[in-house]
């Protein structure tokens, strides 16, 4: 007889496993959660450095999953559209984002991404 325990994958190591490293997880899932983001805003999140996040980024961006447009002087990214990757990677993603505990997401992603409008008291 099999034991059940053995035989289910805990999804917390899912995308890691997959994609090869710890940081293209991270970068998915940020991606996955706003649409686009920038390295920054990854690294924050997440409380890691800007440098291996960049990297990540450009590595998906050169794989044609992931695609760039500069705002100022940030650049952001998001899932390239025109991509035949692009959407059974995001499925992929959408998995494992679904699997994550909604009070894990909710803590990983409470940074506000939008800029206050000017004038709005700070509470």
């Amino acid at each position: 007889m099999v034991d059940m325990d053995q035989i289910l994958v805990d999804t917390r190591f899912m995308l890691e496993g997959i994609f090869g490293n710890k940081t293209a997880e991270k970068v998915l899932l940020h991606v996955f959660h706003y649409g686009e983001s920038h390295a920054s805003a990854i690294a924050k999140d997440f409380s890691t450095a800007v440098n291996p996040i960049i990297q990540q980024l450009n590595r998906f961006e050169a794989a044609g999953i992931l695609v760039s447009k500069e705002s100022g002087r940030s650049r952001i990214y998001s899932f390239n559209p025109k991509s035949v990757f692009s959407k059974p990677v995001k499925e992929i993603i959408e998995k494992a984002y679904e699997s994550i505990p909604l009070a894990e997401r909710q803590k990983i992603f409470e940074t506000r991404r939008r800029p206050r409008r000017k004038g709005k008291p700070v509470k």
